[in-house]
């Protein structure tokens, strides 16, 4: 078996969404937006966003669930 861990920081875009499986396991999806900023071959500084769905299963969705209504 492989595993990949990827750490994403960035800010959350959409509110947390908690549902919960027919068995009972709990499912948080929300959105995320990371910043990248570098210097171009021209010097110039660049910033790009980039968006990505999250989706967090069993214990990492129950883990999740307490910031839904953190402001």
């Amino acid at each position: 078996m492989q595993l990949n861990k990827v750490i994403l920081i960035g800010n959350i875009t959409k509110d947390i969404d908690l549902k919960s499986l027919t068995n009972g396991s709990k499912v948080a999806s929300f959105g995320l937006a990371t910043n990248r900023t570098w210097k171009d071959s021209n010097g110039q500084k660049q910033e790009q966003a980039e968006f990505h769905n999250i989706i967090a299963f069993g214990k990492q969705a129950e883990v999740i669930a307490p910031y839904r209504d953190w402001e």
